[in-house]
């Protein structure tokens, strides 16, 4: 008795079939091709998920989740500099047609999005350096991170080719106030952020 084939999707894509097989064999990571490069993220611990949803108050609070504008966790960013990247953002503000924007492999147009946002993980570099000038080259207008390594809060705008032309650094203690591109004004209080991404017994005073 021979054992049945299996037919995996993308095998014209290598990158995107060996995406779907990490997937279909890791449950709960996050697997990304960004420059050409398999990334696999670790399922993120509470004080990352605690992050994310206090991140996500203010921009439900400036009307940024109705009308014009969706905020969303975790959905695929199509990348165009390379035939199989795309990236999974953390937190993205989107415009209201992204349903209408889908191009591959569940992954949207990144014409679509405002804003990606990053909380690191272990692989922190990755959101750092990688993420930058992919994110720089799909020309994402605002993309914010939240160094957990280094207690910092990054912003970074006006994307010019690979890099982004301003990057604004903020510590405990200050307000980072967001371009009004993103479709409202709305301040991040950066320690009440780094609070929420240190895992308990190592919270910013």
């Amino acid at each position: 008795m021979t054992a049945a084939s299996v037919d995996w999707p993308h095998e014209d894509k290598p990158l995107l079939a060996a995406a779907d097989r990490l997937m279909e064999h890791n449950p709960g990571f996050r697997v990304e091709i960004i420059g050409g490069m398999l990334v696999v993220t670790p399922p993120p611990d509470v004080a990352h998920s605690r992050a994310i949803k206090k991140l996500e108050r203010p921009f439900t609070a400036a009307g940024l989740d109705e009308g014009d504008t969706e905020i969303h966790q975790a959905i695929g960013l199509w990348l165009p500099d390379g035939p199989e990247d795309y990236a999974i953002p953390d937190l993205s503000i989107v415009d209201a047609d992204i349903d209408d924007r889908l191009i591959e492999h569940n992954c949207y147009d990144p014409a679509a999005f405002r804003l990606v946002l990053e909380v690191t993980s272990s692989n922190y570099q990755n959101d750092l350096k990688a993420k930058v000038a992919a994110y720089a080259i799909a020309r994402i207008p605002v993309y914010v991170i939240v160094n957990r390594k280094h207690e910092r809060l990054h912003v970074l705008t006006d994307p010019i080719a690979n890099e982004y032309g301003s990057h604004k650094v903020y510590a405990s203690g200050q307000l980072a106030t967001l371009p009004d591109s993103i479709g409202a004004k709305v301040t991040l209080d950066v320690a009440e952020i780094l609070t929420a991404a240190a895992p308990k017994g190592r919270q910013n005073p």
